[in-house]
């Protein structure tokens, strides 16, 4: 505590808390009364937890200190951090060629095999590292040339793309030709639309265009075609574009298609038909009180009857 600090000698602008890294000069004595007024926080309080007069030199010192802090020293970096450089989520390939350079530098390493690997292990997948998978680097140089040669690709097509593709500006004073196709310059003649007629039945009267007889149930055709026995003997056409009757808003529950009604539904009307014949259907008629020969005809005077969609009266 005696020692006179001479005139020319600067001392540490800064206080020590353990992690900086102080030079002092001057003599023995200087450097212990300049190290000690550095000190601050929990490493002062270590100073004065030591004996008195147990420090008896500034080499002793710099031993105990170093003996007590050696664990704020930084570790060492091996050539295998450099593994530990990856190319973060959103981050561009000019920006992490650029961190992966740096570690390099601050690793100097020499190992092109290692870098080239450590590179490639780092980037992220996409278009620039597949195209090092196809074509393998044998250097970190020449991945560092074909990685600026796809950023500046890449830009090139980013400020493409970007870009307003004028308009082509409009010749004035020249008429344009006009290019009609041959096939439009011929009138072509209407065609009329026929209105809707029903198909007359064949010679026999066993045509599906002929109308079937229409038997009473006791439940309507809808909820009839729905009864699991009775919906699998039965068969729905498949569907066509053709018109199927002539009123556009009548709605076929059998066929599921506009145009007719379902009891004017001829297609279901020739299988109801069949069932009947068969005496699969006996549980669903109601009891009739006309003749046999009025039922297999489909009725008798003043009975109605579908035909394509119209209904008609027999007199």
């Amino acid at each position: 505590m005696d020692a006179a600090i001479p005139v020319t000698l600067v001392g540490p602008k800064v206080s020590f808390t353990g992690t900086e890294d102080l030079g002092v000069g001057g003599s023995d004595a200087v450097r212990c009364k300049l190290f000690m007024s550095t000190l601050a926080g929990t490493v002062m309080d270590w100073f004065i937890s030591l004996l008195d007069g147990h420090v008896t030199s500034f080499p002793q010192l710099t031993k105990l200190f170093k003996a007590q802090y050696i664990a704020n020293r930084a570790p060492p970096s091996i050539s295998y951090d450099l593994f530990d450089v990856r190319q973060y989520q959103g981050e561009s390939l000019k920006e992490f060629l650029h961190r992966f350079g740096a570690q390099v530098v601050r690793l100097n390493l020499k190992d092109e095999k290692m870098m080239v690997h450590a590179f490639r292990k780092g980037i992220v997948p996409g278009p620039f590292s597949e195209s090092l998978i196809q074509n393998h680097p044998k250097t970190f140089a020449e991945i560092r040339r074909r990685a600026v040669a796809h950023i500046v690709a890449k830009e090139e097509v980013s400020e493409k793309r970007t870009c307003v593709v004028p308009t082509r500006a409009r010749a004035t004073g020249r008429s344009q030709t006009l290019r009609v196709h041959e096939e439009t310059t011929e009138m072509k003649t209407p065609v009329k639309q026929q209105p809707y007629q029903p198909r007359k039945p064949n010679a026999r009267g066993r045509g599906r265009d002929t109308v079937p007889p229409r038997h009473d149930f006791v439940v309507e055709l809808k909820d009839l075609i729905i009864i699991p026995n009775v919906a699998e003997r039965l068969k729905v056409p498949p569907k066509t574009d053709k018109r199927l009757g002539p009123n556009k808003n009548a709605w076929c529950e059998f066929q599921q298609a506009f145009s007719h009604l379902i009891r004017n539904c001829l297609a279901l009307g020739h299988q109801l038909d069949e069932l009947v014949k068969n005496g699969l259907l006996r549980d669903y008629l109601q009891e009739k009180h006309g003749t046999e020969d009025m039922a297999a005809t489909g009725g008798g005077p003043g009975h109605e009857v579908p035909v394509h969609g119209e209904v008609h009266t027999i007199t």
